[in-house]
């Protein structure tokens, strides 16, 4: 591994840690001395088909970018936000399949944000589910409340 510091091709390993489907490894620069992490992942490769029949490679960072925004100030702890995308992620790749539909992976995000905070589940809702005004909006409010959820 290279050193991120001087550019030294040898490190050594002084710390590995499993952290679900990755895997956290302390290094230590045999120059210079400084230490760094890297992250170890198994590459599978899944495609997400968009609705319009795109596809692109499914990207743990897209769900956490829109996970992040959903939930900007409001009272969530990075760990759950983390622990919506690890499910999310862990059921990509359960399915066994080359590819899976947007939707799924949109429905278990909704799924997760109702059990965690009904704003940021309104926030994601309102893109996601393409609300086109406020009365569809309501409308989703209105389930939410009944759902048990709000």
């Amino acid at each position: 591994m290279i050193c991120p510091y001087c550019g030294f091709e040898d490190s050594r390993v002084v710390d590995t840690r499993d952290i679900g489907r990755t895997i956290r490894r302390r290094r230590e620069c045999r120059r210079c001395g400084k230490r760094f992490t890297t992250y170890e992942q198994v590459a599978l490769t899944v495609s997400v088909v968009k609705r319009d029949g795109r596809r692109e490679p499914f990207d743990r960072e897209k769900v956490m970018r829109g996970l992040r925004i959903a939930c900007a100030k409001r009272p969530i702890p990075t760990e759950s936000i983390e622990r919506i995308v690890d499910r999310v992620e862990e059921f990509v790749f359960s399915q066994g399949k080359a590819e899976i539909p947007s939707r799924d992976i949109g429905n278990l995000v909704l799924e997760q944000l109702r059990q965690v905070d009904p704003v940021a589940y309104i926030r994601f809702a309102t893109v996601y589910l393409q609300l086109p005004d406020l009365d569809a909006v309501r409308r989703e409010i209105d389930r939410l409340i009944t759902s048990g959820s709000g």
